[in-house]
């Protein structure tokens, strides 16, 4: 399925665009979605210190970058999911909350500080005084709750990530109050995905997904599909994070050689999705920082737990027992990479190992292939076509091979993967990269994404049915009940290593380059995109 796929997929070279105004597709249907140890020759930490200083700033500056992903969706926050209306939408619009793109970390946008608890099931949230619109008018609970409205409307994915809210109510004009029906610990990281639109959207809302209007500190000033997107500083915003650079000019090279050349020359100050095996060219290139961030985009395999034999937890984990992911993401991805300990990265706070790693381990492979009471096991692995996963299933399948497996591959570009053989399930394996990370961090998203509701765990891998996903959805929910959630996320964790219905290979490293003799403050993202927010330019 198109709809995420270039935030989810996270490709260097294909992809699908979808025309941006006049034909703009609601995300109403979940694909496979899109990270901090580091390696490269400066870290973010060394930029400041090894190149531009604060006190030379540019005021009057422009800051220019190369994104990776093309105006794929609507700009409009409750529609879009293309992974460049997304980057661009973290300084166009506001939330309550948000979320530091680099840091993960939560801290007061709009509202002026944390929900107040009314009761269990009731907070009220302030606004901040003063927040202006792009357009001058001032920002009112009343558009907060117009705001919910468009994001738990039908036609939103986000809906799903808001099953807990009951209603949302203006108290006056600076006080949400937001009513649940269950007690939601992480309601303050969780709202933050909501980016508050004005009541004025109504109006013609194509229209402002075509021309964007927040209160964030850039005002969106024109984007042509295929070549830029342009910014310009907001001068009433009073928020926390100001724009410091005048003006911001994105190219959109959605060809890999094209943002190396780019960076290379310096037309450009920063490029996201940096090729693996262009890292070296680039940590030698003077002025040039790079850095490989960790992130919680996984390379994931998936079953179709109704067919036989699949449906035996056996033969789902003699599949990983058979793998070397050591050799495939050395290999394939030159060590940006981390093996799968978990559902979690190890960087992720709330990462702890799960019950089963996987380790390389053929003669384990075939032992619990001949427990099943399988033999001779063959199989089809269909995969999204993109050159780095293409490149990792090649290896897969000599490790395969290894275990006695005889796989077929079957690489297949995402707009037909999912509608025409995984929704049909047509399929035996599905080898797929995925990052829901990039709406939030907290765990009930991330493994809500995959693991709630009736598109994945009913539709792709069919496993809704048994007593082992009742028992995770009672682990999830018991988490989000709790103050201290981290025992439940742990029984969840281990649930999901030793049944694999769906579960990470590796945890990928995403790598940015930037001019650090130009951009002050500048931070490579742990997920698909580039934040200026907090960054000026010396130019």
């Amino acid at each position: 399925m198109p709809h995420l796929k270039d935030i989810t997929e996270h490709s260097s070279t294909r992809r699908s665009f979808f025309k941006l105004a006049g034909s703009v597709s609601a995300a109403t249907a979940f694909a496979a979605s899109i990270a901090a140890c580091g390696s490269g020759s400066k870290g973010s930490s060394d930029a400041k210190a090894d190149g531009a200083k604060a006190g030379e700033i540019n005021k009057d500056g422009t800051i220019t970058a190369g994104i990776a992903y093309d105006i794929s969706t609507t700009f409009a926050p409750s529609q879009a999911s293309g992974a460049g209306p997304l980057a661009a939408n973290i300084h166009i619009f506001e939330g309550l909350y948000g979320l530091d793109p680099a840091s993960r970390k939560r801290y007061n946008a709009l509202a002026t500080a944390d929900p107040e608890k009314i009761d269990d099931t009731t907070y009220h949230v302030t606004l901040r005084e003063g927040a202006k619109f792009h357009n001058g008018d001032p920002v009112k609970a009343s558009d907060v709750v117009y705001t919910y409205g468009k994001f738990t409307d039908k036609s939103s994915l986000f809906a799903q990530f808001l099953y807990f809210i009951d209603s949302v109510n203006a108290v006056d004009d600076s006080t949400v109050e937001f009513k649940f029906n269950q007690p939601f610990s992480l309601f303050a990281d969780r709202i933050s995905l909501m980016q508050i639109m004005p009541e004025s959207a109504e109006k013609d809302f194509e229209a402002f997904g075509a021309h964007p209007i927040g209160s964030g500190p850039y005002k969106f000033v024109s984007a042509t599909k295929g070549d830029h997107i342009e910014f310009a500083r907001f001068d009433e915003y009073n928020g926390p994070r100001p724009a410091l650079a005048k003006a911001m000019n994105w190219s959109i090279l959605s060809d890999a050689a094209a943002r190396v050349t780019a960076i290379q020359s310096k037309r450009v100050q920063a490029v996201e999705s940096v090729p693996y095996d262009n890292i070296a060219v680039l940590e030698n290139t003077s002025g040039l920082s790079v850095e490989s961030v960790q992130s919680f985009g996984l390379l994931f395999m998936m079953f179709n737990c109704e067919k036989e034999p699949f449906n035996k937890v056996e033969v789902r984990q003699a599949l990983f027992y058979a793998l070397d992911m050591d050799k495939v993401i050395k290999t394939a991805l030159l060590g940006n990479a981390e093996p799968a300990t978990s559902f979690l990265q190890k960087s992720h706070p709330d990462y702890v190992e799960a019950s089963t790693v996987y380790t390389h381990d053929a003669d384990k492979a075939k032992k619990l292939l001949k427990d099943a009471g399988v033999e001779d096991l063959t199989l089809t692995v269909r995969s999204t076509d993109h050159d780095w996963v293409v490149s990792c299933v090649q290896l897969i399948q000599e490790s395969l091979k290894e275990a006695g497996i005889k796989a077929t591959i079957e690489p297949t570009p995402s707009s037909s993967l999912y509608s025409d053989y995984v929704d049909t399930g047509n399929f035996d394996v599905l080898i797929a990269p995925g990052d829901p990370s990039v709406f939030g961090n907290d765990v009930d998203l991330l493994l809500s994404w995959w693991y709630r509701g009736d598109t994945w765990p009913t539709n792709r891998f069919r496993w809704s049915g048994t007593e082992q996903y009742k028992q995770l959805q009672e682990y999830m929910n018991a988490a989000t009940t709790s103050s201290d959630p981290k025992a439940e996320w742990k029984k969840a964790f281990d649930l999901l290593s030793d049944n694999v219905p769906l579960y990470p290979l590796f945890h990928r490293k995403l790598p940015t380059a930037w001019d650090s003799e130009t951009l002050v403050d500048f931070k490579p993202l742990p997920t698909t995109g580039i934040s200026m927010l907090g960054v000026g330019t010396t130019k």
